[in-house]
């Protein structure tokens, strides 16, 4: 008979910060080392084992639409975890295969099955919002050999938020129901109305299948394998295991090249940070994901696989020289979400961009803001200067006339609702109690303070975000000219020169030798020596002698942990280098500095920065920079310290190798001459030789190659061009 089980109002799941609703709890590290996977609104957090929910962190499952499909999902031989031989990702996220055999299996009389008898390889992959997995088992002994195989499986749909940590008063229906001798369906019915299900189904079929394991009474013969497959859909649709696994992994596979496969390749002589490029690209097209606008990076996994506007303008700005079909499909879907209304609940105002994106039952029941919401004071600005730089890059004047009353609507909201008191500075302040305290990209509820570590009160003006407003003012003013709107782009011209007189008059502090970190609602500055003011050198709104005082500040101890930039200088009073953002190392944050380094021609700045970074990526898992790490300073002989929550991958930690390279290369591209620029460029020996094959630009396409010298001089080879293009190094004053 079909067993049913119904709960009703399922338990609350784990706790919240008071001060910070949406704090993302930290119950424990993993205790098996993390796998993900991800293939567009899907993703899959395994341990390195296979299974899910067998780790003390929490954080393991199978995703789609921020809701938690497959909470728990374990092997089991006779009762017992097998042991593992070893387990690897491939190199371009596709599959997970871990290779386990069996323990000692104990009988009364002794041992019944002596372990690394039975070899189990367990091949999973990610496809079309369902979870595939073949086991294969294969007797290594002399003699046939019994066991008990079990799966047991579990799903709470646990909302994405709850996952992270917040509590609710209430939760909706859980159904389980046995539907055949293969197959199980596990169905939620959330407060909301939304019906989400899970269907896993079993080939062959289970001896004994219920609403929460499936066994298998399995006798293997000497070297004859045994397959079992399994296939965990989240929207409740069947999918046939045996027939579809080695099809759908192959379709798999051409999707994922298919989806971005960018043209550009890159190749060095140092074997380390070749591996750290590749795996960056990996990471970026994993979490590039295909929307009806076109593809997007999601920002991270796992709290942050949807649609973020910060996020996907950053990465976009750091691969545009690499791909720059990344900002067009960012720019597309921004645009399709641009604000048209004020809206206090999700500070939404008429040509603000989108912050986050959220589909899960809680969003929908308004219990977070998310659904489409709008605090990001920086997502708008760095809106109109990607659609600004992307039309240098490529000179698509068409899909520039496209999004041009977007880019309009978005200079309006910089004028009017981004300046509220009209001092010419755009700030922020959270419509309702419910919204993000703090709304630029440190937006920790405690990232924003004075010397005295006393919070700032709103409306805040970051300092980073009047560089990207000075930035995009000259960016829609170059897309204005190219638009024929001679006067508009005047205006603009004289609008950024305008703000950057106010701008040195009131965020610069003489006795810090940087710029402040805000302008608080009293129009105060928080005087506090953070890595914002470095990471605004990339906008070129600072006079040159500041910018080198800037760079100089950033360099030394207080701020250079030996792996990268902190966030905030030791010896801040709220300096902590295991906080989010007080203290931390973030990749992207480096780059964008390096950036500024390079703007300014402070090249000398970019081999720490490079090497710190790098040196980082190869003691991490994979070669992968995660989000951010620890910010304790380096030792001899020791890695660096990890953040226990960190998303990894993160798409702008993965964008921030290229906007590194793009650094340490100088490299600048002008279309009206076709001519690609190397402008003082200072690559480090530890880098080695670089290669880029096939970098286009109006066109035509080119493949160089860069060597440096231990005087710090480089040489330059084409290997070979197409079409009309150039390639020069420009050394001396930007």
């Amino acid at each position: 008979m079909p067993e049913e089980q119904e709960v009703v109002g399922a338990p609350e799941r784990g706790s919240g910060d008071a001060q910070s609703p949406f704090y993302i709890a930290a119950g424990g590290a993993p205790s098996r080392p993390r796998c993900t996977m991800k293939q567009n609104d899907c993703f899959a957090i395994l341990d390195n084992y296979g299974d899910i929910g067998c780790s003390s962190d929490g954080a393991g499952g199978l995703f789609a639409y921020d809701t938690r499909h497959l909470s728990r999902l374990a092997f089991t031989i006779d009762g017992q975890e097998p042991l593992l031989l070893g387990s690897t990702m491939r190199d371009d996220n596709l599959n997970l295969q871990a290779d386990l055999t069996n323990p000692d299996i104990l009988s009364k009389m002794g041992i019944a099955l002596l372990k690394d008898t039975v070899h189990i390889g367990r091949t999973i992959f990610l496809h079309n919002g369902s979870l595939a997995e073949r086991s294969a088992f294969t007797n290594h002994g002399t003699a046939p050999v019994s066991f008990e195989l079990a799966i047991d499986f579990d799903s709470d749909f646990a909302d994405l938020f709850e996952v992270r940590g917040m509590r609710r008063p209430a939760r909706g229906t859980l159904r389980k129901k046995v539907t055949g001798s293969d197959k199980v369906l596990l169905s939620y019915t959330g407060l909301d109305g939304k019906v989400r299900k899970t269907k896993l189904t079993f080939e062959p079929a289970p001896d004994e299948l219920t609403t929460s394991h499936a066994k298998y009474a399995v006798t293997l013969e000497p070297h004859v394998p045994w397959r079992q497959f399994m296939s965990v859909s989240c929207d409740g649709k069947s999918r046939p295991p045996a027939r579809s696994f080695l099809r759908g992994l192959v379709q798999a596979r051409r999707d994922l090249i298919g989806h971005t496969a960018p043209a550009v390749a890159i190749e060095t002589s140092n074997a380390v940070f070749n591996e750290i490029v590749c795996r960056s690209i990996a990471d970026l097209r994993m979490l590039m994901t295909a929307t009806p606008e076109g593809k997007y990076p999601y920002a991270g996994i796992p709290w942050y696989s949807t649609t973020f506007g910060r996020d996907g303008l950053i990465t976009a700005l750091q691969m545009l020289w690499f791909d720059p079909s990344f900002a067009r499909g960012v720019l597309q879907r921004l645009a399709r979400y641009q604000a048209s209304e004020y809206d206090a609940d999700s500070d939404a105002q008429p040509g603000k961009i989108l912050h986050e994106m959220r589909c899960g039952e809680m969003a929908a029941l308004r219990e977070v803001p998310f659904g489409l919401y709008y605090g990001s004071i920086d997502s708008t600005p760095l809106f109109v200067l990607l659609a600004g730089l992307y039309g240098q890059r490529t000179g698509d004047k068409a899909f520039l006339r496209e999004i041009w009353p977007n880019i309009k609507r978005a200079l309006d909201w910089i004028d009017g609702p981004g300046d509220p008191d009209g001092d010419g500075f755009v700030e922020y302040a959270r419509a309702t109690e419910d919204g993000l305290a703090n709304q630029g990209w440190k937006d920790s509820h405690d990232a924003v303070f004075h010397a005295n570590g006393e919070l700032a009160k709103g409306p805040i003006a970051l300092v980073e975000v009047q560089g990207y407003v000075y930035a995009a003012w000259l960016a829609a003013a170059d897309c204005a000219l190219r638009l024929g709107e001679y006067k508009l782009a005047q205006s603009l011209f004289a609008k950024a020169d305008k703000l950057r007189e106010r701008f040195e008059d009131r965020f610069w502090c003489e006795d810090l030798g940087t710029y402040a970190l805000a302008l608080d609602g009293r129009k105060e500055p928080c005087r506090v020596r953070t890595s914002n003011a470095a990471h605004t050198m990339f906008t070129g709104i600072m006079g040159v002698e500041r910018a080198k005082l800037v760079a100089a500040g950033t360099l030394r101890p207080p701020f250079n942990s030996g792996w990268g930039i902190r966030t905030v200088a030791a010896g801040e009073i709220r300096y902590n280098p295991m906080s989010y953002h007080n203290g931390s190392v973030w990749p992207h944050d480096n780059a964008m500095i390096a950036s500024g380094f390079a703007r300014y021609g402070l090249t000398a700045g970019l081999e720490p920065v490079f090497n710190g970074l790098m040196q980082a990526a190869a003691y991490m898992d994979q070669r992968r920079l995660p989000e951010l790490f620890c910010g304790f300073p380096r030792r001899r002989s020791r890695g660096p310290t990890l953040y226990p929550v960190a998303c990894s991958p993160q798409a702008w930690a993965s964008g921030a190798v290229f906007q590194l390279l793009q650094a340490v290369l100088g490299l600048e591209y002008d279309l009206g001459t076709n001519t690609i620029c190397l402008r003082n460029p200072a690559v480090p020996m530890s880098a080695g030789e670089i290669t880029v094959r096939n970098l286009t630009l109006g066109g035509s396409s080119i493949s160089f190659t860069v060597r440096p010298y231990p005087n710090g001089t480089v040489s330059l080879g084409v290997l070979e061009s197409t079409g009309n293009i150039k390639i020069s190094v420009v050394m001396g004053a930007p």
